[in-house]
């Protein structure tokens, strides 16, 4: 659903800001859709693995809503390096070479960075959808609280992970 924008309203120093946080959240969805293959390879629980490979799945739906919000916009769906995700997967990538494989410690770690994932983008999709709200763009607004949710779920479901039994079983190697 495309809106006509006002032309004092796509040259606002907001909307412009607006842009290029969602560019930078399409360059961190892409990079972490590079990654949960390799962090479901590098589970030890089934459990974890389904979760990792699930949240696969879901991010491509997240990449394709990003798409679906520029189109809204009329703006070009790109991505501009976001080096806060960048960092969060940099130190994914050092627990699974810092932890022997087939452990649950190396589970717990998994959890923690996918967590950290999780709480970055929260708090992206969370203030952007706030941000849309402010400026009427509401196709935007509907399509971040979406994606919204589902990154609440997947914190959820590690939390979930983490408490029912990886973290147990690791204080227990």
């Amino acid at each position: 659903m495309n809106i006509m924008i006002s032309d004092k309203m796509k040259n606002s120093d907001f909307h412009k800001f607006f842009v290029d946080e969602l560019k930078d959240l399409y360059w961190a969805e892409n990079a972490l859709l590079k990654e949960l293959p390799k962090m479901e390879k590098a589970a030890t629980s089934k459990e974890l693995a389904e979760s990792f490979a699930k949240h696969h799945e879901e991010t491509k739906e997240h990449i394709s809503r990003l798409e679906k919000v520029f189109e809204s916009l009329g703006e070009k769906a790109e991505g501009i390096k976001c080096e806060a995700m960048e960092g969060i997967l940099k130190e994914g990538k050092s627990i699974i070479e810092d932890t022997a494989k087939d452990t649950f410690t190396r589970d717990a770690g998994l959890v923690l960075a996918a967590q950290k994932v999780e709480h970055y983008e929260i708090a992206t999709y969370g203030t952007l959808k706030v941000f849309a709200s402010h400026m009427g763009h509401k196709e935007a607004e509907r399509l971040l609280a979406e994606t919204l949710d589902n990154e609440k779920a997947t914190n959820g479901t590690l939390t979930g992970l983490a408490e029912r039994f990886i973290n147990q079983k690791a204080v227990s190697e």
